[in-house]
């Protein structure tokens, strides 16, 4: 009688210490899944945050394109999904004004969707200093390289390209 209850403890501590195996591998696995998860984070993610303006490429009045690098801008991405954009001209170019910059100054913002598989994120413009842009969709092409977000416009008319850099 003596051995039955020496069996049922023995087979309850060889249970304890499997289970508790099972739970440290469990533990680990997870652990290794969420580095992976980190490491190869989605492009949304990191998009997520603050960036300022690097340089602009556009077409100068000989058509040719032209690097800009004397422009301030701050462009903001949040996790749940807004975006906001500020970008100031130089005193030279304060008289600017087209469908995306009014007296020299251009700020929109909104919400945004990004299409990872096409490398496109689009602007949903809910306010901006040009109240043309105002309700519409504006899909670009973004490129993640060497530490920049490159943004083009996706228009076959638009032949500008904006590069930015994490704050």
């Amino acid at each position: 009688m003596k051995a039955l209850p020496c069996l049922t403890l023995a087979a309850i501590a060889a249970l304890s210490g499997l289970s508790r195996a099972q739970s440290a591998e469990k533990s680990a696995e997870k652990k290794d899944a969420s580095h992976v998860s980190a490491s190869e984070s989605s492009a949304r993610e990191k998009l997520v945050g603050a960036w300022r303006l690097a340089w602009m490429e556009e077409p100068g009045p000989d058509g040719k394109v032209h690097r800009i690098t004397d422009r301030k801008g701050m462009l903001l991405y949040t996790g749940d999904g807004h975006m906001s954009v500020q970008i100031m001209f130089p005193k030279s170019e304060s008289a600017l004004s087209n469908e995306y910059v009014q007296g020299g100054y251009e700020a929109s913002f909104g919400s945004y969707e990004v299409n990872e598989e096409a490398h496109t994120l689009t602007h949903h413009v809910e306010g901006s200093v040009t109240r043309g842009l105002v309700g519409k969709d504006l899909p670009r092409v973004f490129q993640l390289s060497d530490g920049q977000l490159i943004i083009k416009s996706s228009r076959p008319d638009e032949h500008w390209s904006v590069a930015w850099e994490h704050y």
